[in-house]
C-alpha cells in the first residue's frame, strides 16, 4: 500500500476528518488532501507527529519500504508491536522492545547477550556450545550495536 492510502485508512479508522487530522498534526486540511492524492507526502517532522497520533511506526506510514532488523540481536521487525520505544512513546525503528525499553537496553555487553542465545535458542543439530557462541557472534558483530 503506498502513503497516501495507509495515511487515509488511518484517519478514516479512527473517525477523523481531513480538518481533525490537520489540526492534531499542525497543517491545513489541504495538506492532508494533497497527502491523500498523492500530490505531495508529510515532511520528516509530521511522519513524527503522525507516528504518534496512530500509534504506527515512520515504516508503517510510508509502506514499509525498509525490511527493518533489530540492530542489538538481528530479529527482524515486522510488525509495529514488537519495535522498542522511546520514553515518550515514539517509535524507535533500530531495535526490538526486548533489547530497547523505555530508554535502557537489556544487554550489558554482546557476551550477556549470547548467554541469553545460547541458552534459549533451539539447537536442534547439537552443534557443540563453542560453535554456536562463534555463529552468533559472527552475526551479532555486523549489527550496527555491536560494532
Amino acid at each position: 500500500m503506498e502513503t497516501k492510502e495507509i495515511l487515509k485508512e488511518l484517519r478514516e479508522k479512527n473517525n477523523l476528518t481531513q480538518e481533525e487530522l490537520a489540526e492534531r498534526v499542525l497543517v491545513t486540511r489541504q495538506a492532508v488532501s494533497r497527502w491523500e492524492t498523492g500530490e505531495t507526502q508529510p515532511n520528516t517532522d509530521t511522519l513524527k507527529l503522525l507516528s504518534r497520533e496512530f500509534g504506527v511506526s515512520i515504516n508503517t506510514l510510508l509502506g514499509a519500504p525498509r525490511q527493518l532488523v533489530c540492530q542489538c540481536c538481528g530479529m527482524p521487525l515486522n510488525e509495529d508491536g514488537v519495535i522498542s520505544r522511546e520514553p515518550d512513546g515514539s517509535f524507535n525503528e533500530d531495535y526490538c522492545k526486548w533489547c530497547y525499553a523505555d530508554g535502557s537496553f537489556a544487554y550489558a555487553s554482546k557476551d550477556s547477550l549470547l548467554d541469553f542465545l545460547l541458552s534459549h535458542a533451539p539447537n536442534p543439530g547439537q552443534m557443540p556450545e563453542k560453535e554456536r557462541r562463534a555463529q552468533y557472534d559472527a552475526y551479532l558483530s555486523q549489527l550496527e550495536h555491536w560494532k
